[in-house]
């Protein structure tokens, strides 16, 4: 539930907002006294709460830049610990930039992420030459030349930062432990920044082009290399796929749609392997990481709801590493390292969302069954109790007065409309439970039941419209690698990789748009085995893309201050008495999602488009963007159901996906919706007294507030991405918007089907984790009814544009195509 603009700190940053949001905007031009460059610089000071020690950063361009783009600047830092700066703003698809000091010397890299986890080694031509530098106790400072640095490319994956527009966008993270390797610059590893992070937009003055630009980076004469003598990393070590294995079924993905689906199928008696990309997470199934105070116990980071904030600060090795959004490659997915939301859905979602086969009544079946297994709870503490109620006490009192209804949540899933509930989870017995906990432990009693780890699936390999097998690399040691085959004849795959993994799966295996089958086709990786042009099926993968459209806002109050906890010391440093009440009866506020979650409220907003469009606000604990954590509490609003704005992920040379078009705001009715339900909550609270509106102040209208928040999934994305593989009856091959039919079979083939969020027509009322889940019965129950598949016989069609049937010939003949819309066994 937690949106990037939390995660990067970036909208109390940027530049484009009005100056109460404003850090860092204007620059300070200083001349450095040992050089006599001249720079535009932005920081945070010591002292500050961003940042314990605080950071400068300088820029000099060339005289020119601000008239025709630079390819490359002077550098100035001044920080404490190690820092890093993005110069695009957020951490993915950028040139990263990060220095060190060790010993007498201060070493840099320049790197590159196409996913929250360690960037790799930038690939381009970049290269970093020093002027000077120099260390004192506490801090270290340096002046460098970064040529190639502006523009940037990264195996294909192409980028820049313009600075003829004056301005730029740039971010920042700092942290205390020193980097691992740290004479090496090539092999250095990170602790994820424990001091801070954000993004700010740098307004360049007239100062920042200057005509003595070329002498002074004539100073840049030093190359720091590093000494790398120490032991060489290894690649990753796979185990070969046991020869004559195949299986009635493989699910491609241990998240929320793929585990209820692999236990549905195992329970039918078809075997069955699970295919899951990330580790163990929760200890119940193997998972071992876990601060110092769980040592000794059988639990988990995972498994400890107070625990689950750590991913926004220590995501290595959890978080996907082939996506420019935050995604969990872990088992479990998301489930496993979310909040644990836990909503039954609301009747009007399917309804008004999904085709026929797929409404309210459709699917009532489904979520009986699935909240049967997973009842959720408000009240996750084992001694009945809600710890730290005082900001929900605030907020609840403001809405009650105002004529908002408080309902229990899932007692009341249609009542969406100014209501307000505490928070329902998916934790049982004061853990995490959910599908990890439930689906899962039933599948692993059963011996025709398989669960692979560490394991990505390249591609599905086909003939035609029918998968035989799927190709697998190990993505950590023990992973397997090789061809998996499934059962010939009978034989089913599912993808439930998420909306992202499965999507990029279908694009690996030559299923998706021409365009995106031309950068596979053209990649380094996948381009010379790349399945043919005449066998690629044209769908609309990728497009449709949504998400929650996030708005975060804060107040602040006093009674709010004792219910602050301090989520991230849970971590390591713990309060005695909470660790042992934890400990010793799973109650306490560690068994309450960090960070302190609640109220939930809602309402709708009728357009002047007749749209009724859905509102949730998540509130929290917590400061957001300058406002320090102590009285404040941040509240997100989520623009869900209703909203027409889509957008879509593509994949770069280098086969990470990224949301290339973002799926906010296109729609003027969108936006209005946004500032209405801002409105109407600012009214409602306005009889609270004592409280006081941070953002928007009172000085600044709900649109102008609105308005002037960048477009931008680094600020307004809520992480809750859907659609890429739509299900519908409109074939994408035909022109349609679908990628899978009512079966969730993929148009094209006849027995590869997606089965996760990015089936999806678009985003829920809510937090969509049960949505998954339910959708997981629902599918499996499909999929289980059809018939047998069967071979069609010599002479009989096997395939074209609109072919619904099987694409298998019997023995002796082949499926052989005559023109675009038949092929025929011949």
């Amino acid at each position: 539930m937690r949106s990037a603009s939390r995660f990067l700190g970036a909208l109390a940053a940027v530049a484009s907002l009005p100056s109460a949001f404003g850090q860092n905007n204007v620059p300070n031009t200083f001349t450095d006294a040992e050089t006599g460059i001249v720079f535009n610089s932005w920081g945070i000071p010591n002292g500050s709460p961003q940042s314990q020690g605080g950071w400068t950063f300088g820029m000099a361009l060339p005289s020119d830049a601000l008239s025709t783009d630079a390819t490359e600047f002077i550098g100035y830092l001044d920080a404490a610990g190690w820092c890093g700066f993005s110069l695009a703003g957020p951490m993915t698809n950028s040139l990263l930039i990060t220095a060190w000091p060790h010993e007498d010397t201060v070493y840099t890299t320049l790197r590159y992420a196409g996913g929250y986890a360690m960037p790799d080694k930038y690939a381009g031509n970049a290269e970093i030459t020093q002027i000077r530098s120099s260390q004192n106790s506490t801090h270290f400072s340096l002046v460098f030349r970064c040529k190639n640095c502006l523009q940037w490319d990264h195996n294909g994956s192409t980028g820049g930062a313009s600075t003829s527009g004056g301005f730029l966008v740039l971010g920042w993270v700092q942290a205390f432990p020193s980097p691992g390797n740290p004479t090496c610059p090539d092999q250095i590893t990170l602790e994820q920044h424990d001091n801070g992070m954000g993004i700010w937009g740098a307004v360049l003055d007239e100062n920042v082009a200057n005509p003595s630009y070329t002498a002074w980076a004539a100073q840049a004469t030093k190359t720091v290399t590093g000494d790398c003598g120490g032991p060489v990393e290894t690649g990753i070590i796979g185990v070969p796929v046991p020869t004559g294995t195949a299986f009635d079924y493989i699910v491609v993905g241990g998240g929320a749609g793929g585990i209820p689906t692999a236990d549905k199928l195992s329970e039918s008696g078809k075997s069955v392997l699970l295919i899951e990309k990330g580790i163990a997470s929760t200890g119940e199934h193997g998972g071992t990481l876990k601060p110092k105070w769980l040592e000794g116990t059988q639990l988990t980071r995972f498994d400890v709801p107070g625990l689950c904030n750590q991913i926004w600060v220590d995501s290595n090795g959890i978080a996907c590493t082939d996506t420019d959004q935050m995604a969990g490659c872990v088992l479990g997915g998301g489930t496993a390292i979310n909040a644990g939301l836990w909503f039954k859905p609301y009747s009007l979602d399917w309804d008004y969302l999904f085709p026929t086969g797929w409404k309210a009544k459709d699917v009532a079946g489904a979520i009986s069954r699935v909240f049967s297994r997973i009842p959720g709870t408000d009240t996750p503490s084992q001694d009945g109790q809600r710890y730290l109620q005082q900001g929900f006490n605030v907020l609840a009192g403001g809405l009650r007065a105002a004529g908002w209804q408080q309902v229990t949540a899932n007692n009341a899933p249609d009542r969406k409309n100014r209501t307000f509930s505490n928070t329902p989870y998916m934790f049982s017995g004061g853990q995490r439970g959910g599908p990890l906990a439930t689906y899962l432990r039933t599948a692993k009693t059963r011996p025709n039941f398989n669960l692979w780890l560490n394991t990505v699936v390249k591609r599905v390999i086909r003939t035609d419209g029918h998968i035989t097998a799927v190709e697998v690399e190990p993505f950590r040691d023990g992973g397997y690698k090789g061809i998996v085959k499934v059962k010939d004849v009978t034989g089913r795959v599912v993808l439930s990789a998420g909306t992202f993994g499965s999507a990029k799966i279908l694009l690996r295996s030559g299923i998706g748009p021409a365009d995106q089958l031309e950068i596979v086709k053209n990649s380094v990786l996948d381009g010379p085995d790349f399945i043919n042009n005449a066998s690629w099926i044209n769908l609309p993968v990728g497009y449709n893309l949504d998400d929650h459209l996030n708005t975060d806002t804060v107040i602040s109050h006093n009674n709010v201050g004792p219910a602050f906890y301090d989520f991230y010391q849970a971590w390591t440093a713990p309060n005695t008495t909470d660790a042992n009440k934890y400990l010793s009866s799973r109650s306490g506020i560690l068994a309450q999602s960090a960070p302190n979650i609640g109220p939930m409220f809602w309402e709708e907003i009728k357009g002047a488009d007749g749209k009724v469009r859905q509102l949730q606000w998540t509130a929290r604990v917590e400061g957001s963007f300058d406002v320090p954590n102590g009285y404040a509490m941040t509240m997100s609003q989520y623009l869900g159901r209703g909203a027409t704005s889509r957008g879509r992920m593509t994949i770069t040379p280098s086969l990470t996906t990224i949301v290339s078009d973002v799926p906010y705001l296109k729609d003027p009715n969108d936006k209005e919706a946004v500032i209405t339900g801002l409105n109407n909550l600012r009214a409602a609270l306005n009889n609270v007294q004592g409280l006081t509106w941070n953002y928007p102040p009172a000085s600044m209208s709900s649109r102008e507030y609105v308005d002037a928040i960048p477009v931008t999934p680094g600020v307004r994305r809520a992480n809750h991405w859907m659609g890429t593989n739509k299900i519908g009856t409109d074939d994408g091959r035909l022109g349609g918007t679908a990628v899978v039919d009512l079966n969730t079979k993929v148009y094209g083939t006849d027995n590869l089907f997606v089965v996760d969020a990015s089936i999806f027509p678009g985003t829920p009322a809510t937090n969509p984790s049960s949505y998954i889940v339910t959708a997981a019965e629902h599918a499996s129950a499909k999929i289980l009814a059809l018939p047998p598949a069967q071979v069609n016989a010599k002479w009989a069609q096997c395939g074209g544009k609109n072919w619904t049937g099987s694409f298998q010939c019997a023995a002796g003949s082949t499926c052989q195509r005559q023109n675009d819309w038949y092929s025929q066994c011949l």
